[in-house]
């Protein structure tokens, strides 16, 4: 099954109405496989209109195919969700997005809940960096870093 099958069947399964333009807005989102904006989706697709741009993304976020992103910009950023659990690679030059899990990660947590009885109920890992093509593209990291200093 494709990826843009499997999330019309989610819609389908959870009692969604197919239309027209949430086809439409899924084949453009599934292409961006770095990240996108909302207003990115509103000028690819000019068949749905604003408000259902973003009607569609709060529902595929709700259903869980998306993950939404908070950026400095302040225009949140959304990926596919290609993982059930993951954390986020986030380029702070060209704001592209990718997916990591890491097994010592999740041991932590583990260990957070053994350790002190604590139950974890949720977590949120945001990893920024300054990506490849962007560095071979000449950003530098010394200009961004001061930026993105952990608070």
């Amino acid at each position: 099954m494709t990826l843009r099958e499997s999330i019309i069947q989610k819609l389908e399964d959870n009692g969604f109405r197919i239309t027209g333009s949430r086809v439409k807005l899924v084949d453009s989102l599934i292409k961006h496989e770095e990240g996108f904006t909302a207003e990115e989706l509103v000028t690819e697709v000019r068949e749905a209109g604003r408000a259902t741009v973003y009607r569609t993304i709060r529902l595929l976020v709700d259903q869980g195919v998306l993950c939404k992103l908070a950026m400095d910009s302040g225009a949140p950023r959304y990926t596919v969700s290609g993982m059930a659990h993951h954390h986020h690679i986030i380029c702070v030059h060209c704001g592209s997005v990718r997916e990591f899990r890491q097994t010592v990660i999740e041991r932590a947590l583990k260990s957070m809940e053994d350790d002190d009885g604590d139950t974890v109920v949720g977590h949120r890992i945001e990893v920024f960096v300054l990506c490849a093509a962007c560095r071979a593209a000449g950003a530098k990291v010394d200009s961004i870093r001061a930026e993105h200093q952990h608070s």
